[in-house]
Formats: C-alpha cells, sequence, structure tokens
C-alpha cells in the first residue's frame, strides 16, 4: 500500500503559439482518502470558477456568456466526474498499485489537468538501477 500522494492541478493554455501550463495548486496527501479528496475539491473548485451558480452575486452582470455548440462542458465533466463513485474508486485503485492518475477535461481554449501520484513510488523509480553506457 502506497501511503503518501503528491497532487497536482494545473491549466493549460496557447500563448505566442507555445503551450503554457499554469499551477493552480499542489498537495502533499498524508493518505489516499485525503488525495482523492482533494482532486474532488480542485475539480469542484475548477467547475464553480467556469460555471458559477446564478444567483452568485459577486460576479458582475453580462461577465458570463454562453458557450457554442460542440465546445466541450468542462465544469459538468468536473461535476460528474465528482459524482461518479466507480471513477473514484478507479483513481483509488491505480494510485493503490503506485500508477500516475491523470484526469483531464478542456474546451476551446484551455485543458484542466488533474495529478496524484504515489511518493513511495517516485522513491522506487529513482532507486532503480542508472544505465550505465559502454566506454567509448
Amino acid at each position: 500500500m502506497h501511503d503518501e500522494f503528491l497532487c497536482h492541478v494545473t491549466a493549460y493554455g496557447m500563448c505566442d503559439g507555445r503551450r503554457i501550463g499554469v499551477p493552480l495548486g499542489t498537495y502533499r496527501a498524508p493518505t489516499l482518502a485525503l488525495a482523492l479528496w482533494w482532486l474532488r475539491d480542485r475539480a469542484s473548485w475548477i467547475a464553480e470558477r467556469l460555471d458559477p451558480l446564478p444567483e452568485t452575486t459577486r460576479i458582475p452582470a453580462s461577465a458570463l456568456v454562453p458557450v457554442p455548440d460542440g465546445v466541450p462542458d468542462v465544469p459538468a465533466l468536473l461535476r460528474a466526474w465528482c459524482a461518479d463513485v466507480a471513477r473514484q474508486e478507479t483513481v483509488a485503485e491505480r494510485l493503490a498499485e503506485g500508477r500516475l492518475v491523470r484526469i483531464a477535461a478542456g474546451d476551446d481554449t484551455t485543458e484542466y489537468e488533474l495529478l496524484a501520484e504515489s511518493v513511495d513510488a517516485l522513491r522506487m523509480q529513482r532507486t532503480l538501477p542508472a544505465l550505465v553506457l559502454p566506454r567509448a
């Protein structure tokens, strides 16, 4: 069992023809349950900022506009992921196995990525035998 997990949230977009990542948060979770909680919390946090509830008064009038048909609904995708118990169990199993988990959703301008990985698995990768090149 892996005991500690690194979790990251990043937004990616294009700037001057290059893909740029903007870190939105990092958390070192001491347990699997807290890693899953943090990932769900961050996914909900992104969804709420992209698509706040209409009764929210802190948003200026006309600040929100509908997106064209065919553009993926990132907030809905993230909220659905948070509510899907089977998908949460799959993420938990993969993390418990020491595998990297990536959850991503994007629209026509931005991709939102949630990553989680076992600290133990990272340590094990660093301790693998080094590749030794033959002498010339």
